[in-house]
């Protein structure tokens, strides 16, 4: 037996155990807790229908294509969000290899009927957008997407206008637009003003907070579901509470590690629908998922987790 072969074999081996124990616990870092938590779900505005507040982002992770070792891993990331009830995955073609490897993780494992596919249209033009858009389409392998987002605003008019077309024929089920790290908020918010929206996505963190001032209560106001992209600030929060405990009172709110922490807070917040954080180890996708189990925290407790963490 080769590495690559004992590599699969020790995964299947995991993931059976795994799939076993969370028939009637779920895991976290601390060890196994009851089933009697519940999975968290949030609502998408303009439908009613009920999303996990952890998703799945796949930037920088995903793009992973010729590297049979991570293929591997990451086949073991996604079958554990799967397991533990993870629904949402957003990729983008900007994402490298990301969507055909998606596409290839997604022929491997056993798909759940809820999956939420996700991704973006990058490009510039009427025709090309439209041919990018079915291009990812046949990289993941799926009948269509459920949500297709225009990326960091680029052509956006163009692009809109093919969306809610496909909206309209049923090729797409949502339309959304996206941002990341503070670019382009004004006209975000004018476009959000202006035009209907399902889905907005952007970035949003316990230290990055500055979507809080307009565009998170405009999402409120307008019925738009919201998806938080660098919810650890591309793993900059870490840095900050390295060697640092967590505080006991975190564990009110189901918390055991500072990535729970982290997410908890950032799906908390009454706009936020879902977060997306990317992993390619499968013992930090349990992690996240835990962070989408029992409570979140209320508008108290949020306010203690920001004292906290600024003052670290």
């Amino acid at each position: 037996m080769n590495g690559r072969d004992e590599n699969r074999h020790s995964r299947r081996a995991f993931l059976k155990l795994f799939a076993a124990l969370a028939g009637g616990c779920w895991i976290r870092p601390g060890g196994l807790h009851a089933a009697g938590d519940p999975l968290i779900r949030k609502n998408i505005p303009t439908t009613g229908e009920p999303v996990p507040v952890i998703g799945m982002g796949t930037s920088r992770t995903f793009d992973a294509l010729g590297d049979s070792g991570m293929m591997d891993r990451l086949g073991g990331v996604l079958e554990t969000f799967f397991t533990l009830g993870g629904t949402l995955i957003d990729s983008s073609p900007m994402y490298g290899s990301a969507e055909k490897v998606i596409g290839i993780l997604l022929n491997g494992v056993k798909r759940p009927d809820a999956l939420f596919a996700a991704s973006k249209v990058w490009t510039d033009g009427e025709e090309s957008g439209k041919q990018q858009i079915e291009h990812s389409r046949r990289l993941w392998g799926i009948n269509h997407f459920d949500l297709m987002q225009i990326h960091n605003l680029r052509d956006w008019r163009i692009q809109l206008e093919t969306l809610k077309q496909m909206k309209s024929r049923g090729g797409i089920r949502y339309l959304g637009i996206t941002t990341s790290h503070g670019r382009s908020h004004a006209e975000l918010a004018s476009i959000l003003k202006q035009h209907p929206f399902d889905f907005v996505q952007l970035s949003y963190n316990i230290e990055n907070r500055e979507v809080e001032r307009v565009l998170l209560p405009l999402a409120l106001e307008k019925g738009i579901a919201v998806i938080v992209n660098r919810p650890f600030a591309r793993g900059g929060l870490f840095g900050k509470t390295r060697n640092r405990p967590l505080p006991e009172w975190a564990r009110e709110i189901g918390c055991s590690s500072w990535g729970q922490f982290f997410l908890k807070y950032a799906v908390s917040h009454p706009a936020v629908t879902c977060a997306i954080p990317a992993t390619s180890k499968v013992h930090h996708m349990i992690d996240n998922m835990g962070a989408g189990y029992g409570v979140l925290p209320d508008n108290a407790m949020r306010a203690r987790m920001e004292a906290y963490f600024a003052a670290l």
